[in-house]
């Protein structure tokens, strides 16, 4: 029903857009040579933060797939250079977030590495195919060509090596960018672009001591011919005079209990960073043995390390999608967290209805609170408060589910350890909103709340009593309650178990209450149960075609009638709960069901073709209100309705669904995706952009940065008439190209300085032509008068001066009063000085 009338309703003006939640600790972060800003890849973007107040700045978009790779351009540090799976390369400002070019290369890219030593080339990872069912990759380089368009194609592509590894880390260039070295398997490669010849050395595959030698990762020197790299067994070996294949040696460095993941040498190449799942940075001093410091607990394992150019900050990036920024003291200074931290998300996504932040699993053992408006994190909640230990093997617990009550005053969480039902260990906690600490604080906690692993678990509907329920795998599902601790004396409620039901010894698969909370629907495999929360009487069962029920909601509102559920079978069905039938089903593969909590209508994503659809219902209406092919690639299992602050005026009838809420959906690459109307962005836009201007005060671009000043003064002062304000001339050229030209094509500041400084400055050649219009009419008038009226002109004027007044002009002196003068202020009158001291 639903796939037949999508071309009916499908709108073009309502399109996906994305909202931030991609990984950022994907590839190493890159610092700007001021060590103001970090760059990283994320999704299909480049992020720009500040290091200071690790504030995102803006994005840099304009790939159509994954970036793989950013490096700054050699010849102009305000340029960066990003690659993407799309098979381009593109060239940004990234002050300015401006694409200067796109190189179009023709084949997918995995990573870029660029040279001072070599202007104008790009060295770029490629892959070649498949060998042995194992993917090969080649490291090849291209010249940028040079031309006026927007787009350029850089297809002539010159091999440099034709089986590097397919981790980015293991490639590095060496000192003055004078040979390149490729680390892969048990393999060493250093490649000497003069001699274009490959040295080659080998390594065991295991030592006497059973230690496992394979490269992880590599480094070079950069004032030394020297190359680290990391191995599988945690040592790190430095390798010196392998320009000589006989005669190369190495010394080996081990701190590292696991894999080395990352290698970075300071810019004067004293030192040597060093970083692996311990989630320890260590800092090794080149020359200097063994010496090291260490800085311990960072959080997640280092995946990646880099350094600013002038070795004043460093950033780590960590497997639980954080950035950590390191001062070069060797203290932290900032963390840049990342929405998701991890592969998948074990909890669904949640607002939380007093801050209105998005919930969801945080870094292990938490939940964190992210602003969707600013995209940035918040804070994390401890759930587990267990200290985690990052190592791999280890079975530890996780939250995995999460619900918050109506009025956000409760939380209650399920973490679990153990994997099979004979080693399975979870605990059940509810937690209390506290109102003076302005967060959650553990209520109860129960560590058998039911045999067997809770499957879901949601909070009454009504605001007047507060009841969890949750179903689990041991066939029952429990009714939770607050009681009063009568072993107590306070009146703090904890809570306890108020009901057990079951059906038919099946297991309960979903549950959730009606919008009253006058019903609770729970459902056991193929059969839909309808209880009472009052009696706890089963009041009627509903069953349909095979198929275990996946799915469960009920209507809002006018459809509040309705109950809404999928099955395994690819069904999408409406049941009528005052005559307790079927309503309709259609035949539809749904891979998440989300209702709006503010209106009658429900989201459901269909995933069939490798690409997922979007439908937007009301269960008493046959045909979608709204529908949209392909809003992402992958199965989307993770949605919520988010509502606005202010509801959206002016929409047509067929976007009344975004009016009150806006919806948002995780995919599986962890992108956070939301629908939005390109109306409400450009007003957006435009809103941000918009100035206060004052007509009366010439509209120049630097006045635009001072407008919104200008007219709070004019609201704190009284009005005068417009003629008595001198005429300002418009906005010179020299301002506009200054104030609005891109940063890397400015010539040097002290070429613009004197220009800038006299364009601001008022001409003052119209007031010269006045003031000398008057003086002759002045000097014409005294001629005619008489010595006497002369006479007492002069005085009045030199009366008027000695009282300080401004508004009379100064008559003009003589030459040989002008030299007179000049002599009387040469005179030395410091002998005065003495006898007004002396004087008693």
């Amino acid at each position: 029903m639903f796939r037949e009338a999508k071309n009916m309703v499908e709108r073009s003006d309502i399109r996906v857009v994305r909202c931030g939640g991609s990984k950022i600790n994907f590839r190493p972060p890159i610092i700007s040579n001021d060590s103001r800003f970090v760059l990283c890849v994320s999704g299909d973007s480049v992020k720009v933060y500040s290091t200071r107040t690790e504030e995102w700045l803006h994005s840099l978009q304009g790939h159509t797939n994954q970036v793989t790779g950013i490096a700054f351009n050699p010849a102009n540090h305000l340029q960066v250079y990003s690659c993407s799976a799309d098979g381009t390369v593109k060239l940004w400002d990234f002050i300015d977030g401006i694409l200067i070019k796109t190189f179009i290369i023709g084949s997918p890219l995995f990573a870029l590495y660029v040279s001072k030593e070599h202007e104008g080339v790009i060295f770029l990872h490629l892959s070649t195919g498949t060998y042995n069912k194992n993917e090969c990759f080649q490291l090849v380089s291209t010249q940028l060509p040079k031309s006026a368009d927007q787009e350029v194609e850089a297809k002539e592509l010159s091999a440099v090596s034709s089986h590097i590894s397919p981790n980015p880390s293991c490639t590095a260039f060496g000192r003055g960018g004078e040979y390149i070295a490729f680390a892969r398997n048990l393999q060493l490669d250093v490649y000497f672009f003069r001699k274009q010849k490959t040295y080659s050395f080998y390594l065991k595959a295991t030592d006497k001591k059973g230690a496992k030698n394979a490269f992880t990762c590599i480094a070079c020197n950069p004032t030394d011919d020297c190359i680290a790299t990391g191995h599988e067994d945690g040592k790190i070996r430095l390798w010196r005079n392998f320009n000589h294949k006989k005669e190369y040696t190495y010394s080996t460095l081990h701190w590292h209990h696991n894999a080395v993941n990352t290698l970075c040498f300071t810019p004067e190449g004293t030192n040597l960073l060093s970083g692996g799942i311990e989630s320890v940075l260590v800092k090794w001093q080149c020359g200097g043995g063994s010496k090291k410091d260490v800085l311990p607990r960072l959080g997640g394992s280092i995946l990646h390390v880099s350094g600013s150019p002038d070795g004043q900050l460093f950033c780590v990036s960590h497997s639980d999608n954080k950035i950590t920024v390191i001062e070069g003291n060797f203290k932290v200074s900032g963390l840049i967290q990342g929405l998701v931290t991890g592969d998948t998300v074990l909890t669904d996504l949640m607002i939380d209805p007093r801050s209105k932040a998005l919930v969801l699993n945080g870094k292990p053992g938490h939940l964190q609170f992210y602003s969707l408006l600013r995209d940035k994190h918040l804070y994390n909640l401890d759930i587990v408060q267990q200290e985690y230990i990052y190592e791999a093997g280890l079975d530890q617990f996780e939250v995995v589910k999460a619900v918050f009550d109506v009025k956000g005053s409760w939380l209650a969480t399920v973490e679990e350890r153990g994997h099979e039902s004979s080693d399975l260990e979870f605990f059940l906690k509810l937690w209390a909103f506290d109102e003076t600490t302005q967060s959650f604080v553990l209520n109860t906690s129960i560590s058998a709340a039911h045999t067997d692993r809770i499957i879901s678990m949601c909070f009454s509907s009504s605001e007047e009593t507060t009841m969890l329920v949750t179903t689990a795998e041991d066939s029952q599902f429990k009714a939770w309650c607050q009681d009063a601790d009568a072993d107590t004396q306070q009146d703090q409620n904890f809570w306890s178990c108020d009901f057990v039901g079951s059906y038919h010894n099946l297991k309960p698969t979903n549950c959730t209450f009606s919008a009253d909370s006058s019903l609770l629907a729970v459902s056991f495999q193929e059969v839909v149960t309808i209880w009472s929360p009052d009696t706890w009487e089963l009041l009627t069962t509903l069953c349909q075609p095979p198929g275990q029920i996946r799915d469960l909601c009920f209507g809002r509102l006018s459809c509040s009638k309705y109950l809404l559920g999928t099955t395994t079978k690819n069904l999408l069905c409406c049941w009528n709960l005052l005559t307790c039938a079927l309503e309709w089903s259609t035949s539809l593969e749904v891979s998440k069901l989300q209702p709006d909590p503010l209106s009658e209508n429900v989201a459901a994503f269909s995933y069939q073709s490798k690409h997922t659809d979007l439908f937007v219902f009301k269960p008493s209406e046959p045909l979608p209100l709204f529908t949209h092919e392909k809003v992402c690639s992958e199965k989307v299992h993770h949605a919520i309705f988010v509502p606005r602050e202010e509801p959206l005026n002016g929409c047509d009838e067929s976007c009344q669904w975004l009016n009150g809420s806006q919806l948002y959906f995780l995919t599986q690459n962890m992108d956070l995706l939301t629908l939005s109307m390109a109306t409400e962005e450009d007003r957006m836009l435009s809103s941000s952009k918009r100035l206060v201007i004052d007509d009366s005060v010439a509209v120049t671009p630097f006045y635009l940065l001072l407008g919104k000043h200008r007219q709070q003064q004019k609201l704190n002062t009284p009005s005068h008439p417009a003629a008595d304000k001198p005429q300002q001339k418009q906005g010179s050229v020299s301002i506009k190209e200054l104030l609005h030209t891109p940063a890397h094509v400015l010539p040097a500041a002290s070429v613009l300085c004197s220009m800038f400084v006299n364009s601001l400055l008022i001409s003052n050649t119209g007031v010269r032509e006045e003031m000398e219009s008057s003086e002759q009419e002045m000097d014409c008038e005294k001629e005619e008068e008489d010595s006497e009226g002369e006479m007492e002109t002069r005085d009045s004027q030199q009366e008027l001066r000695a009282q300080g007044s401004v508004d009379e002009v100064t008559p003009k002196l003589s030459k040989a009063q002008e030299r007179e003068l000049k002599r009387v202020r040469k005179t030395d009158f410091s002998w005065m000085t003495g006898l007004i001291v002396s004087k008693p």
